[in-house]
């Protein structure tokens, strides 16, 4: 297409916040009907771009253009009354509201100053029945899996009239079954007319559904092309500037059968607060010295809740935990001080304070081990934080700036970093690489490895089955709130994997039987 028949234009658009070039003279086009994959590592400008685009920045210089004219965009709401919109990477709901409030919100029907309210869950019916993005219509959203948030993110995006709409990670939350039903979705939106933005780091995922592909790079636009011109190694050297080989490094070797246990959970069940429905059931498994165990489900499996149960986050109404053979009393500080550390599923919500420095995040749950009389010891402190960050790799301008400054990938990292300083002898990572790019999803892994190696055994839930393929020394496969079958070594397979999570016969080294 010709840059005349683009529907958003940005030109030579830089930007600049405090010393950092987030953008540096880019210009690209976006053309009503097509899916056009945007990629690059974290801080490469992606999301910058994108907020130029929807009017969340202003750039310092250049312009963006709508149908070839220029075009002033204020405020996101500018954007929208403009037909821009997007569905970012945090969630921006209100979760006191139901789903179909959260929907509608800002465009509901009115008849004088009374909300339609029959009319309004009807549009939000018709959009769920739509594109099968199955959430409970009614719900609280604050009581809603991260997941099923996500889907009221885009439910809410499709029910605007959208010209261009910028999906920011948008399969990062969901089952690979949901990703599938979106990247349709996506489809088509661009066959009827709308122009998609599609920002991911399942670069895979961007391939399948582009049709045009830009891939960004220290706030540069390296190239745009034909999808079907790129490869994933293609897209990964044009990302990072060098060939980088196997996303996943070597697993440590297994542990001995005769190793030590580290965690045991026997006969683990709880219910949520009304007792009506029940988060998992009778859950029992152990992990060794320096084994890696994987848990994997479908959303609403009962893999998180498990997790968080374990590290003492929520309640347990029957069963008992063990670390080492000590029973953990089933509080987060008894989890603490018993050597168990957790990487949350967001670290938005649940791991990190924005505006808080790097340090503070880093140290936050060892702030004892820096006690002086007078308060507590800076110098240390700062000593301790800074070890920490560079064991994993953490890019930082210095450890006083805000983590809301760092990329996504380097606060991901920053949790890393306050885990390794506790040098646990439980991790539980939670979605550990979840909106991180590839480059840093290999340094996450080998900080797993690496603490492994040390004998620290390792949880990881993760709704991404390449990555527990390719890190996990054996695998949990959850279905409604129970564990149904277990695989070790090679016989960890994508395709018996989602048939144990759909409930279909699959091979297992340990079945642990279907209990529904």
């Amino acid at each position: 297409m010709t840059s005349a028949e683009a529907l958003v234009s940005v030109r030579s658009a830089s930007k600049r916040f405090g010393a950092t070039d987030a953008l540096s003279d880019v210009s690209v086009e976006f053309h009503a009907g097509l899916v056009h994959g945007l990629v690059g590592e974290n801080g490469a400008g992606k999301s910058t771009l994108a907020g130029v685009v929807l009017g969340i920045h202003a750039p310092d210089s250049g312009e963006v253009c709508l149908d070839g004219s220029p075009l002033r965009l204020d405020s996101p709401a500018d954007g929208a009354a403009h037909g821009l919109v997007g569905v970012a990477q945090e969630l921006s709901l209100l979760p006191a509201m139901s789903v179909a409030d959260n929907v509608v919100l800002g465009t509901e029907e009115h008849i004088g100053p009374f909300v339609k309210r029959r009319a309004n869950r009807a549009r939000v019916e018709a959009l769920i029945a739509e594109h099968g993005l199955e959430v409970p219509i009614d719900a609280r959203v604050g009581s809603l899996p991260v997941a099923d948030q996500q889907k009221v993110e885009i439910l809410r995006a499709l029910g605007r009239r959208s010209r261009l709409m910028v999906l920011d990670e948008p399969t990062a939350r969901l089952a690979s079954h949901e990703a599938l039903e979106l990247r349709r979705t996506v489809r088509e939106l661009a066959a009827r007319g709308v122009a998609v933005v599609y920002v991911s780091h399942f670069l895979d995922e961007v391939l399948s559904v582009s049709d045009t592909v830009t891939v960004m790079r220290d706030g540069r636009v390296v190239r745009t092309g034909p999808a079907s011109a790129e490869t994933h190694e293609s897209l990964v050297e044009g990302m990072t500037g060098r060939s980088i080989g196997d996303v996943f490094p070597a697993k440590p070797p297994a542990p001995a059968p005769d190793a030590p246990v580290v965690l045991r959970v026997d006969g683990l069940c709880s219910a949520r607060v009304d007792a009506r429905v029940i988060d998992f059931s009778d859950v029992s498994f152990s992990i060794r010295a320096g084994e890696i165990v994987g848990l994997v489900g479908l959303v609403g499996a009962g893999r998180s809740e498990v997790a968080h149960t374990v590290y003492g986050a929520a309640r347990a109404d029957a069963g008992s935990v063990h670390l080492h053979g000590d029973h953990l009393a089933g509080s987060i500080t008894d989890a603490l001080s018993a050597g168990v550390s957790l990487i949350p599923e967001s670290r938005r919500q649940q791991g990190l304070i924005a505006q808080r420095s790097v340090r503070d995040n880093t140290t936050l749950p060892h702030l004892a081990d820096f006690a002086g009389r007078l308060g507590i010891r800076t110098r240390p402190e700062d000593r301790a934080a800074a070890a920490a960050c560079d064991r994993v790799g953490v890019r930082r301008p210095n450890l006083t700036a805000p983590v809301a400054t760092l990329s996504g990938g380097n606060q991901q990292k920053v949790l890393f970093a306050r885990a390794v300083m506790g040098q646990p002898r439980l991790l539980i990572a939670d979605e550990p690489t979840r909106g991180v790019d590839v480059g840093s999803k290999r340094s996450i892994y080998e900080t797993v490895n690496e603490m492994a190696d040390t004998g620290c055994a390792v949880l990881m839930v993760s709704s991404e089955l390449e990555e527990v393929i390719g890190t996990c020394h054996r695998v949990l496969v959850m279905r409604r709130g129970r564990i149904v079958a277990e695989f070790a070594g090679d016989e960890i397979v994508e395709a018996d994997l989602l048939a144990a999570a759909f409930g279909k016969a699959a091979r297992s080294t340990s079945e642990a039987g279907d209990q529904e």
